[in-house]
């Protein structure tokens, strides 16, 4: 959400909404045209080789009629032997020739996806978090993976190809027209006739492929919510398996009628072209044959003309497909470009932090802030927080608490009011600069796929072994690490999974001291552990608040008593500030949630 205007997902809503045809951008041809730039010279050598395969491939047909109107008549076998051994020739230069054609059209057609994948990656890892909240992972990962894959025969060969033919088809006119006018009218007059039903062809073929991408998209969230490990374990606990399967059944059968209707649009009109290409020499056979009887043309003419036939109707046949499989393909880049054209977050704009001068106070000046148009999570809410203060903000589920704790490093952007850090106003602050100042801990720990030693380097790639140790050992967790076979090799599972949750979390909090943050959020870091996982967790966030700013969103007693102040939220509101015996003593909503909320864990305490 961006300044006064209306909520992201409003501006969205309309962009991943299925049923979005009318609102999707179509195509511009410089953004194409665009993407091969940086292969230019590329480009270049490979017209200069096409136009030289192309003259290479015209020299039999003319070896031919000398062949068969000059030598053979002559019965000169020498005249023979190099006519035919120029057809060798010219046919092993065009292999080796199309050889290293092939190789720059993959060299391109890879690039440009490799470059592809990189700028929508980039572009999606710079929009801002409630993209990211409204938008499945399944969509995210058919669209930088799938649907550019599918691009691949278009970006490889297809650009070439139409090149390429479009040498040949001119090439070809030109040497029928030298050979004899009269019969290159014939080959020529029903061309047209392969090219008309092209476009009626290439819209239905455009159309369908983006019902079918969309159809994709709903098969890739299906799959990745289901087989996620959270998704697995929910299925397994409800024996949902069966209606699983049938779910997945039906939608691979939507999407298996879907690519049948894509794979047949068109078929009776290639079927027409393909009939056209054996058709159309047949006929010159016979008015070659009328001509040569009729001793108005040689007999090499023709079957020289018969040979051109392949080159003249090849291509169009070939460029017919190309046109359809365009029109396909050009489904695919709207849905990329679609993407591309998401607003991001402003990153480059605005004050650099100096972390050597900052001190870390922060302060929010009548701030709202609404997930939805008409229900405000936050309304007007202004305080305080000094440089190296410890503040724990309390309230009942869904007041406002972890939002709070998102609108500090701008993972939202407030509608009303400010948000200063050490006076300043986060949003004349450049993003990296103010997120490297920030570390948060939440409940939900998220950790890569791979050694402990980087996930902890995740924080800081620069740092030595031996800071990755100190700040483990300042978590409570580098004597667990060094008692594992493989210590910090160890691959941890997906999303951490190999360890407890108190593992997890004190790993969390390694990686974030290793970041050295002047700003610490704690996001309900201990509320689903147990009271042994708890304490050795509460000891180590004990060393990572030392010194620094610290807002604890809290469901513990145990960390609220130690804070330097309460904040109690009510509604979106601030409705209570204070020390936790100033507060019991007022006998508010503090006081209530310190009876209800508490009661179980302050007997614990206190026994």
């Amino acid at each position: 959400m961006y300044g006064g205007g209306p909520p992201i997902h409003l501006m969205w809503s309309g962009i991943f909404n299925p049923d979005r045809n009318k609102l999707t951008k179509k195509v511009e041809w410089h953004r194409l045209v665009k993407l091969f730039k940086p292969y230019k010279k590329e480009q270049i050598l490979l017209v200069a080789l096409i136009a030289i395969q192309s003259g290479l491939g015209l020299l039999p047909s003319f070896l031919t009629v000398w062949l068969i109107d000059k030598a053979l008549p002559a019965r000169n076998l020498n005249e023979a032997l190099l006519y035919t051994g120029g057809m060798i020739a010219a046919g092993v230069a065009s292999g080796a020739i199309g050889v290293l054609q092939g190789f720059i059209n993959y060299k391109v057609g890879e690039g440009v996806m490799r470059d592809l994948r990189c700028q929508i990656v980039s572009h999606l890892q710079k929009m801002p978090l409630e993209f990211f909240t409204i938008t499945r992972a399944g969509e995210l990962f058919n669209r930088v993976s799938s649907d550019i894959d599918s691009l691949d025969d278009l970006l490889s060969g297809t650009v070439t190809s139409i090149v390429s033919n479009i040498f040949v088809l001119i090439s070809t006119v030109v040497a029928m027209l030298v050979l004899d006018w009269r019969l290159a009218l014939v080959a020529l007059a029903l061309l047209p006739f392969m090219i008309f039903p092209l476009w009626p062809v290439g819209r239905k073929m455009y159309k369908q492929r983006k019902e079918t991408r969309q159809i994709r998209d709903q098969v890739a969230n299906l799959s990745q919510e289901t087989l996620s490990i959270s998704g697995i374990t929910l299925l397994k606990l409800f024996n949902r398996e069966e209606e699983e399967r049938k779910r997945f059944f039906a939608l691979n059968t939507e999407l298996m009628n879907a690519e049948i209707s894509l794979g047949m649009i068109g078929r009776w009109f290639l079927m027409i072209v393909t009939s056209m290409v054996i058709i159309c020499p047949a006929l010159i056979w016979v008015v070659g044959a009328v001509m040569v009887i009729q001793g108005n043309v040689g007999l090499g003419t023709v079957i020289a003309f018969v040979t051109l036939m392949a080159r003249l109707y090849g291509p169009a046949s070939s460029l017919t497909g190309i046109q359809v499989q365009i029109a396909s393909a050009l489904a695919v880049f709207e849905r990329i470009f679609e993407y591309q054209d998401l607003k991001e977050e402003d990153q480059d704009s605005g004050t650099e932090l100096s972390p050597e001068n900052m001190q870390g106070a922060i302060s929010f000046k009548n701030v709202s802030f609404s997930y939805t148009e008409g229900r405000k999570t936050l309304d007007q809410i202004s305080f305080d927080v000094a440089a190296g203060e410890f503040i724990a903000v309390v309230g009942i589920s869904g007041a406002g608490k972890s939002t709070i704790a998102s609108l500090i490093p701008r993972f939202y952007e407030i509608q009303e009011g400010t948000i200063q850090i050490d006076g300043v106003d986060s949003k004349t602050l450049k993003l990296p600069s103010l997120r490297k100042m920030i570390g948060i801990v939440t409940q939900e720990t998220y950790l890569f796929h791979s050694t402990i030693k980087d996930n902890l380097l995740y924080a800081r790639s620069t740092a030595s072994m031996q800071e990755i140790e100190d700040a483990a050992r300042a978590a409570n967790i580098h004597d667990f690490i060094v008692s594992l076979p493989e210590g910090y090799e160890t691959i941890v599972g997906e999303r951490g999974y190999k360890l407890s949750g108190g593992e997890r979390q004190r790993l969390s909090i390694a990686r974030v001291i290793l970041k050295n943050p002047r700003i610490l959020i704690l996001d309900e870091a201990t509320s689903s552990l147990d009271s042994v996982s708890e304490a050795a967790v509460q000891s180590a966030l004990s060393q990572l608040m030392k010194g620094r700013t610290s807002i604890v969103i809290a469901h513990r007693l145990s960390t609220i008593l130690q804070a330097d102040r309460i904040i109690v939220l009510e509604q979106g509101r601030i409705v209570e500030s204070g020390k936790h015996a100033e507060l019991i003593a007022k006998g508010g909503t503090y006081a209530l949630l310190y009876d209800q909320l508490f009661r179980e864990e302050r007997q614990r305490l206190t026994s």
